[in-house]
């Protein structure tokens, strides 16, 4: 009963939080949820001790007594992965298949290294020293875009449908690769007897990625062939329910990667399961996973914004936090900007403004936090470090990149459209002359 009464809380909050925001504070849904969330926490680590002892420490109590990286990890992203995946049509993803792989892959091996060297040389000069393997560790958590936050946040920003589609994309699928470097690098860094080789990464890829990627076919499949047969929403809605519940449980069992099998089976649903279905199936279906969506966003950035009661002298590392920032948005400029210029530059072109774009889009979040807590703690405080500049970032991430995205998106393309058109104009007088 305890964690029927602590979840009855959550929803709670939850509830009362957006009301306040929709009356109130009018952010974006998710954002004003977690900013109330991180008001009240301030509020309680300021007056708490003072004012209401007894409810912060109910509320303390409550927040240890979840595990955010397994309920993260282990169940909302599952949802959240499949309720985003089902809405997306396959073929804007294969229109673009070569950057979103390239950006899925490459770019998040690249932007932990250029995030792990910055941050091993620069730290040292505000006084702190991190050993390389942990600022490695950081660089493999923090390079993926968080899949929940983005799909949110690029719902209401009016980001040209092309760059949606390869940020959407990328995030959808990046987590396979960075979930294999972190867990590689955490073996690394906690077990002195582990030694890498390039054998046993490539095993471990293929297990984690290319096993999820099956196992998503594989559901997806079986539950659209079911769905076609019994065209009915009540079956439908359980069906789908029985994938993302019945998935993980198949993936934890087998040792796959869930987030990707998620993806896989809610793309293949989307695109096939749901053709096959009345117009009334298909509603009931979509509204089902959009509410699903909502909550459990809701939830998340609920927890997000409270995070900040569980991580202590969070203001001792600003300056890093600081610094960590500027190491993020530069390392995320360059694996986007090294790759758009040189393995992509054959079948597609990128202006600046859609760089600019993608760098500023690339938002971090829950995913992230959830890594990071996953860490075990050792003598030295490393975990408790990386823990706070994570924290930090990912706030930086979602509230200003968050809130911003769709600003910095219309003023980059608008100079590019100004550069293009002083281009013709140009090429006009020259032609002319």
């Amino acid at each position: 009963m305890e964690l029927y009464y602590a979840f009855s809380v959550i929803i709670v909050l939850a509830a009362l939080f957006s009301y306040v925001n929709v009356r109130y504070v009018k952010l974006p849904m998710t954002i004003g949820i977690m900013v109330i969330a991180m008001m009240v926490s301030v509020g309680v680590r300021l007056f708490g001790g003072e004012i209401f002892s007894g409810l912060s420490h109910k509320l303390e109590s409550l927040l240890q007594g979840f595990d955010f990286t397994e309920i993260l990890m282990g169940a909302m992203l599952n949802f959240l992965l499949f309720a985003g995946a089902l809405h997306i049509n396959i073929s804007d993803l294969k229109e673009y298949k070569l950057p979103i792989f390239t950006y899925a892959t490459i770019s998040v091996v690249l932007s932990a290294f250029f995030v792990s060297l910055l941050l091993y040389y620069i730290a040292p000069l505000v006084g702190i020293h991190i050993p390389y393997v942990y600022c490695l560790l950081f660089g493999t958590l923090i390079s993926p875009t968080d899949p929940i936050v983005v799909l949110g946040v690029l719902k209401q920003a009016k980001v040209p449908k092309r760059i949606e589609t390869k940020i959407t994309g990328e995030s959808l699928f990046n987590d396979g690769v960075a979930v294999v470097m972190f867990a590689v690098v955490l073996k690394l860094a906690t077990d002195t007897s582990f030694v890498p080789s390039f054998n046993t990464i490539t095993k471990l890829f293929l297990l984690e990625a290319g096993g999820g990627i099956f196992l998503g076919v594989l559901l997806g499949w079986l539950a659209s062939e079911m769905m076609k047969k019994a065209d009915d929403y009540h079956v439908s809605v359980l069906l789908t329910l029985a994938v993302v519940m019945g998935g993980f449980l198949i993936a934890k069992a087998s040792h796959v990667s869930s987030p990707l099998a998620m993806v896989i089976a809610g793309l293949f649903i989307g695109n096939v399961g749901k053709k096959a279905n009345s117009e009334e199936n298909k509603d009931y279906l979509e509204r089902f996973w959009a509410i699903v969506d909502e909550i459990m966003n809701a939830i998340l950035f609920l927890f997000i914004g409270f995070e900040m009661l569980l991580i202590k002298n969070l203001d001792g590392q600003f300056l890093l936090g600081g610094i960590a920032i500027i190491v993020c948005l530069l390392a995320r400029g360059l694996s986007i900007y090294i790759p758009a210029k040189t393995i992509l530059r054959k079948v597609t072109t990128y202006s600046r403004g859609s760089l600019i774009t993608m760098v500023w889009g690339g938002i971090r979040g829950g995913v992230s936090i959830a890594l990071v807590l996953s860490i075990p703690a050792d003598k030295a405080g490393i975990k408790e470090t990386l823990l706070q500049i994570t924290y930090i970032v990912v706030l930086f991430s979602i509230l200003i990149q968050g809130l911003s995205v769709g600003k910095v998106a219309s003023k980059a393309l608008y100079r590019d459209e100004v550069m293009t058109r002083l281009k013709r104009i140009k090429q006009i007088q020259r032609a002319k002359q």
